[in-house]
């Protein structure tokens, strides 16, 4: 299979393309290479990298074309620095993902699998003793800042127990960020009706692993305790640190586009599916930044009480489905892959 990976010069999209490789795939690359992700030009892969932006219909066209299937991971990520990075969200991944369909619309290229986020979910699964399951509203500058950190249930105030999302939960996008990742499996989906083309989301949840970015507002909160603990310094951990999240391996990630890759051969014509990408080991963030802490040799984290509005307090995921329809579990545990990114290289930035 001929495979387009966008974005493949990028953190997860190098290991996907070194999963599609080591499975015998042939794949090419296109990249923007912008500073933001690389200070520097990465290797060549191989000479399957073609620097171009997806939003530019002139190099997609060319990229897509006599490819059996594309992945797409180019993207702008994290929450960023504030609404002035609306318009850079927008058209890096709404505009980016549109000009893309067209391409392989126009190329006749039936096979997608898009990089999604949990953050089209915005806050995560919760119940109410009274009131059953329940969706908590955004959360009040008020309340943060006095540290109620918790949301609460919307009919009766009363505290709320949490559990794991699955894929059929409404999405409620609390950012920019999450706003155009969820545009983004709209227009997949319009593809694939319009074209007859078939198309998978994988959601990822909090990747992390070597090669992350380092000291960029754009990075996830992984890279910003491994980048402080480079530098000497305590990581800074949000709210209380008892926000819980599911953190995700490179490795298995890029597996889980294998398995969404290949699983396509064998689905509907128009069709459309999601898919959580996650460990299924819920940890706190305090958790997370102790254990990268200790492994790392360096300060103790600092628990700060400080906030940003966009974020959510809990995330985590069911994995049942890709489990029972595409057979991926992910295989790197916890302890283990912190210990490794504790020492692992972080990619440099602009």
């Amino acid at each position: 299979m001929r495979v387009l990976v966008t974005g493949g010069a990028g953190f997860i999209g190098s290991q996907v393309v070194a999963e599609f490789a080591s499975a015998g795939h042939d794949v090419t690359v296109l990249d923007a290479l912008l500073p933001t992700a690389h200070a520097v030009a990465p290797p060549t892969q191989d000479g399957r990298l073609t620097r171009g932006d997806v939003r530019d219909p002139v190099a997609v066209d060319a990229a897509v074309a006599g490819v059996d299937l594309v992945c797409h991971q180019a993207a702008m990520v994290g929450l960023g620095r504030d609404f002035d990075d609306a318009p850079d969200y927008v058209a890096c991944n709404d505009l980016g993902t549109a000009v893309l369909l067209a391409a392989m619309a126009r190329h006749r290229v039936g096979r997608l699998v898009l990089a999604g986020s949990m953050v089209v979910y915005g806050e995560g699964e919760y119940h109410c003793e009274r009131h059953g399951r329940v969706r908590p509203g955004p959360r009040r500058v008020e309340d943060l800042s006095r540290g109620a950190f918790e949301p609460r249930c919307p009919d009766c105030g009363d505290d709320l127990g949490y559990g794991l999302v699955d894929e059929d939960a409404p999405a409620d996008p609390r950012n920019v960020y999450a706003a155009t990742k969820l545009a983004q499996e709209h227009l997949a989906s319009s593809w694939a009706r319009a074209t007859g083309g078939r198309a998978t989301a994988l959601r990822y949840h909090n990747v992390y692993g070597p090669g992350m970015p380092a000291d960029t507002p754009y990075a996830g909160v992984a890279a910003f305790f491994r980048s402080a603990l480079e530098r000497g310094e305590a990581p800074r951990v949000f709210e209380d640190g008892r926000q819980r999240r599911d953190f995700v391996h490179v490795r298995d990630v890029a597996a889980a586009n294998l398995a969404a890759a290949e699983s396509l051969a064998d689905t509907g014509e128009g069709t459309f599916r999601v898919y959580n990408v996650a460990s299924g080991e819920p940890h706190t963030i305090g958790e997370m930044a102790e254990a990268l802490a200790e492994a790392h040799g360096g300060p103790s984290p600092r628990v700060t009480g400080e906030f940003r509005l966009g974020d959510v307090r809990h995330i985590t995921a069911s994995t049942r489905r890709i489990a029972s329809e595409l057979g991926w579990r992910a295989a790197v545990g916890f302890d283990a892959g912190i210990r490794e990114f504790a020492k692992a290289e972080l990619r440099a930035t602009g």
